[in-house]
């Protein structure tokens, strides 16, 4: 899971501007930012220098976010 969307909406930047200047489809991007595809490594890389942010800016921590759905299932139970 990423947070590409997130970072550009904090920015102010629209998902064409990063089509664009990435050199990938818009629904390329859109697809990256739904979370529907991950981008590669390398093209993880490129959206964060773009963007001026680290890589870890980009990702969702996955522990946290396990423990975040682990407590979800817990109490639906």
């Amino acid at each position: 899971m990423n947070r590409i969307k997130d970072v550009l909406v904090q920015r102010g930047l629209k998902q064409i501007w990063l089509s664009q200047e990435l050199g990938k489809s818009y629904n390329m991007v859109l697809s990256y930012t739904n979370n529907k595809r991950q981008p590669s490594v390398e093209t993880l890389y490129k959206i964060a220098d773009i963007l001026d942010v680290s890589v870890k800016d980009l990702l969702i921590d996955n522990k946290k976010h396990d423990l975040k759905q682990t407590c979800q299932i817990q109490n639906y139970h």
